[in-house]
């Protein structure tokens, strides 16, 4: 397949439920090769509805989805052959070995056995030494990068990871991220679903924001912070203000409680010497200060504001 074509293609994809529920509406999205995408949106948002389609698990409802130029309806071995999914729960025999089970996801696949694989695979999750393990003795963090290896073991192209991190601790969390990483860099194409801000920030190379089963838009993340993200200049007075200057009046200025801190929030696209120019009416004003620091809006803070204007 040509390198130009995306990984995963989704043209108008819609599902509603026979309750009438509708789950997704009209999704266009392209994924390309060799990238993380992250979709980020809360609980019951449409991120599940729409990994699920994809990976042959809930039937599509209008639209076309193409896994590696294959269809997926028309195509349903191709593409479910170049698909791994990790799922948010293990469901497996826990008396099995990690080694047997991981054995077991490539037969479902009538693949050839290959050993050689599954222990490269085991070796780069760092289970290996765990092989001859029952799940049930494995700790939490082990039965997630088990969920991994499972996903790996019939060597796919594109890995769908389900809120890959929800309910493990911090220092887990981020031992999955340099994973997933790790796989990236590899050759492999990656969707993960998140509701958490900080792991798309951390991760992706693009952000897709869902909300209500609508695809809000899809960014580079570093172009989205760009983009939406606000700065706020703060400006710490050597003496205190009873309210801001009327000279002052051009910026949309807060003063804190203390009288001693003057806050601007602006945005990348607005004008570029505005605050050089507040700058230097403060020094007309004879107003002095101590310190300047900015700070840059979280991808929390787009995402509900995005939300507010769509809501």
């Amino acid at each position: 397949m040509s390198a130009a074509m995306p990984m995963l293609s989704i043209k108008g994809l819609s599902k509603t439920y026979a309750s009438g529920q509708v789950a997704l509406k009209p999704v266009d999205l392209d994924v390309r090769r060799g990238e993380i995408l992250a979709l980020l949106g809360p609980n019951g948002a449409g991120k599940t509805t729409l990994i699920s389609i994809v990976c042959g698990l809930v039937n599509p409802g209008k639209g076309r989805v193409a896994v590696d130029g294959h269809d997926i309806l028309a195509g349903y071995r191709e593409t479910r052959a170049r698909i791994g999914l990790v799922p948010q729960e293990l469901h497996t025999d826990m008396f099995e070995t990690v080694l047997d089970t991981v054995r077991f996801s490539r037969g479902l696949f009538g693949l050839a056995p290959n050993p050689d694989h599954l222990r490269q695979v085991l070796e780069s999750l760092s289970l290996w030494d765990k092989r001859d393990s029952r799940i049930m003795a494995l700790s939490g963090g082990m039965k997630r990068r088990l969920l991994i290896a499972k996903a790996l073991a019939h060597e796919p192209s594109l890995l769908f990871l389900d809120e890959p991190t929800a309910g493990v601790d911090v220092e887990l969390r981020r031992d999955m991220w340099r994973l997933i990483r790790r796989l990236r860099d590899d050759g492999m194409t990656i969707v993960l679903t998140t509701h958490y801000i900080e792991e798309a920030e951390e991760m992706a190379d693009r952000v897709g924001v869902i909300h209500k089963g609508e695809l809000l838009l899809v960014e580079e993340t570093a172009a989205l912070m760009q983009r939406l993200g606000r700065r706020t200049l703060s400006v710490h007075l050597t003496e205190p203000l009873a309210q801001v200057p009327a000279e002052l009046a051009d910026w949309s200025l807060e003063l804190d409680e203390s009288g001693t801190v003057l806050s601007l929030s602006f945005s990348p696209a607005d004008e570029p010497g505005g605050v050089p120019r507040l700058l230097r009416q403060l020094n007309q004003l004879g107003l002095g200060f101590t310190d300047l620091n900015t700070s840059q809006s979280s991808l929390e803070e787009i995402f509900v504001e995005l939300v507010r204007e769509r809501s």
